[in-house]
């Protein structure tokens, strides 16, 4: 069944049913009375019936609004199946001759006859971009062009004499309200609607009913009846000074009394919730790891608690979970209902590997929002608070052997004696390895392999693996067991540092496999845009030669629409393991980017504001999308602090910064600012972010670099700057010091 119309004729009451093969079907009171197949009906359209003019008015698949009189319905052939139709062409009975027909160029959502008087009315129609009223004959009243895509509409009167009021709802959760083709009002609602109505509820008139898609009614009104009250003038008088000052302390007085009760954030001491998060020394007996990738590792799983603790009435209290993918949580959202001070609650949940790659970071987040109640606003304010926790290594990581030969090599230099490898990762030592206490293996759950070696004659590091990427985690780790190692003991004055070069040049190939990735990602996608295009006109086709009366071949459209639709199953497949390789880049370009902000940390001793902006930059995005990628943004952040605190003339700083972000050609300008960025910071360049961020630095640089041309920022040799920082085989080819054969004769 697609649409029912509901009329009457002689005292009767009459159903006409439109099917969704096109006919009709008429039943008077319980029973059938005969049954029409509209011509050349191929979906059924909208259908209303006009009781002035005796009609049946619908839009039919040719986008024509076409008029059936019910008397031509009524004494035309029967047809109870559409072979019948047939008849009726080679002349056997009464043909079904249509009224008029109006060609509007477009699908209709639905139509409505509105009565204007007793010897006229209007027929509306509904389309996909347009909005028509039609007379009786078929003529156009008048049209009006729609700017966005309606959902659904409903005429009634108007005040006016000769003008009619048409509500109109679309997409945007907007409600339109035209006299004729005059906007005369638009609303915000709630959600999209599906059908509008104009009710009258008791005393209440005008009240205006929408439903929902999801079933959900609502009852609106526009606004209230205007006052007809004039407010008198008011005499003029001399101003009270006093009076106004009692009336600013005492105002004062109320903010001050508002601030107490908490609009402003509080102070840490001052917090309503307390948030604490405690991992799990072990792993769980039992993993709770659930649809991971088979591997040849069983992926563990570690247990988190995270214990909530409030101080005061605490109203849509939330907290949300947020790890770095590939890990995954058993549960990531949960909710407290805090009515009492001084509650307690806790909750559990595990983390685990999903995916067979390594995640760029190993710290947890848990967000809490809530609102807290108060005196003035009983809905409460919104705050915020977070809590950090870190997980073990051994969760993404498992002892393995120590590999004599690596791609990427890096050496850390401390100020302090070697400490055994041994005693700082007792959770990775192999009790068969005691007389090799200065090296260590890790195997990550993804399949690479990182070696640890500790120098026995200098103070230094080598972490060394076969991809860069997987350096950082055991870097940054070898670099936080040390500070808590010496702060067990008492030291303060420990620090790395790091006196190699930056290794931009393997940096530069994760971002140009990267890029790689997304502009194939964006070639399927268009390439699967036109497939689908080409794969719905196929279906036309086909519908027109099933639905043609004269039999034709098919043409081989059959083999080409298979053809097609294998092409477009492929197509989506490869777009989406486009999009897993993708997600696995970008996380190892998190990762080896985490790994060049930590040697830049360590190499010009940044402070921790610095390092913050650098992390910044670097890592603005948690997603990567197609819109709005890593590379334009990372390269518009680095821009704006080449011309800002990184300048090195005024000329630098007046050049205008893009304000859109594309997609852009290739990763040549963003490697060119990579590479200048160090060579700033080499040459005494500060990050800040302050008013004075946009002073030129020539000064604070004392027989620094000499001002850099305007164009330099895109025409300057890369090659030239590259070397500066990067020599691909500076660890593996140069003399080898003392301390570097030393580190090489561990493993020996």
């Amino acid at each position: 069944m697609r649409h029912q119309q509901r009329f009457q004729e002689l005292g009767r009451d009459l159903i006409c049913i439109q099917s969704m093969d096109g006919m009709l079907m008429v039943f008077e009171q319980e029973s059938y009375a005969f049954g029409r197949f509209l011509p050349g009906s191929l979906l059924p359209g909208p259908l209303a019936y006009s009781p002035r003019t005796d009609s049946f008015i619908t839009v039919s698949s040719c986008r024509q609004v076409e008029s059936y009189k019910y008397q031509v319905l009524a004494f035309a052939t029967d047809a109870d199946k559409k072979q019948e139709m047939e008849q009726q062409k080679l002349g056997s009975g009464k043909r079904l001759v249509v009224d008029w027909t109006l060609n509007i160029g477009e699908q209709a959502l639905d139509i409505c006859i509105f009565p204007l008087n007793q010897s006229a009315s209007s027929v509306f129609v509904l389309g996909e971009r347009n909005f028509f009223c039609l007379k009786d004959n078929g003529q156009i009243r008048f049209m009006k062009k729609l700017g966005y895509n309606p959902s659904c509409f409903l005429p009634y009167c108007s005040v006016s004499e000769g003008t009619i009021h048409t509500l109109i709802g679309n997409h945007n959760h907007m409600l339109h309200i035209y006299q004729d083709v005059t906007l005369k009002w638009a609303t915000q609602l709630p959600h999209v609607p599906v059908a509008v109505r104009v009710g009258c509820f008791h005393d209440l008139k005008g009240v205006i009913v929408t439903l929902s898609d999801d079933g959900h009614l609502q009852c609106s009104y526009l606004g209230t009846d205007p006052s007809l009250f004039q407010a008198p003038k008011v005499e003029s008088r001399e101003l009270n000074y006093d009076e106004l000052d009692v009336e600013l302390k005492e105002l004062q007085k109320i903010i001050k009394d508002v601030k107490l009760q908490g609009v402003w954030p509080l102070t840490e001491q001052e917090d309503d919730l307390k948030v604490s998060a405690a991992v799990s020394s072990t792993l769980d007996s039992v993993s709770q790891a659930t649809n991971v990738e088979p591997g040849a590792d069983s992926v563990p799983s570690i247990t988190v608690k995270i214990t909530l603790q409030n101080r005061a009435v605490l109203q849509k209290v939330k907290l949300s979970i947020y790890v770095q993918p590939p890990l995954q949580l058993t549960c990531d959202q949960f909710t407290f209902d805090f009515t009492v001070p001084d509650m307690r609650s806790t909750v559990s949940f595990s983390v685990y590997l999903k995916r067979n790659y390594t995640p760029s970071e190993l710290e947890g987040n848990a967000v809490v929002s809530y609102s807290r109640p108060t005196d003035r606003n009983p809905d409460g304010i919104p705050r915020v608070v977070q809590c950090k926790f870190r997980l073990p290594l051994k969760l993404i990581c498992l002892p393995g052997q120590p590999s004599k030969t690596a791609s990427h090599k890096l050496t850390i230099d401390t100020n302090k004696s070697p400490v055994s490898l041994l005693g700082l990762f007792p959770d990775f030592a192999n009790p068969s390895d005691d007389d090799q206490v200065n090296v260590i293996g890790f195997r990550l759950l993804g399949g690479a392999r990182v070696t640890l070696l500790a120098s026995r004659t200098s103070q230094r590091y080598r972490i060394q693996s076969e991809q860069f990427e997987d350096l950082w985690l055991i870097t940054n780790e070898l670099i936080l067991r040390l500070q808590e190692h010496f702060e067990k003991q008492g030291t303060k004055d420990f620090s790395c540092s790091f006196s190699g070069c930056v290794p931009l040049q393997e940096y530069f190939e994760l971002i140009d496999h990267h890029f790689e990735l997304r502009i194939n990602g964006k070639k399927l996608e268009e390439l699967l845009s036109e497939r689908a295009v080409q794969f719905r006109a196929i279906q036309r086709r086909l519908l027109t030669r099933f639905r043609d009366k004269t039999p034709a071949p098919l043409q081989h459209l059959d083999t080409l629409l298979d053809g097609t639709y294998k092409q477009v199953i492929a197509l989506a497949d490869a777009i989406e393991e486009n999009q897993d390789r993708l997600l696995q880049s970008f996380s190892g370009l998190k990762s080896a980017t985490h790994l060049l902000i930590l040697l830049i940390r360590l190499w010009q001793r940044l402070s921790a504001d610095q390092t913050a902006i650098l992390e910044a930059a670097f890592l603005p995005l948690q997603e990567d999308t197609q819109e709005l990628g890593w590379e334009e943004t990372v390269d518009a952040a680095i821009t704006y602090l080449l011309k800002t605190c990184l300048s090195k003339s005024s000329k630098e700083q007046a050049l205008n910064l893009s304000s859109q972000l594309n997609i852009p050609k290739d990763t040549s300008r963003l490697k060119k600012h990579i590479t200048l960025l160090c060579d700033r910071l080499a040459k005494g360049g500060r990050l800040c972010v302050s008013t004075d961020a946009a002073a030129p630095q020539a000064m604070v640089v004392p027989g620094g670099c000499t001002p850099i041309p305007e164009s330099d920022l895109e025409e300057r040799s890369l090659d030239d700057s590259t070397e500066l920082f990067t020599n691909h085989k500076h660890l593996m080819t140069e003399p080898p010091t003392p301390e570097v054969s030393a580190l090489q004769g561990v493993l020996e």
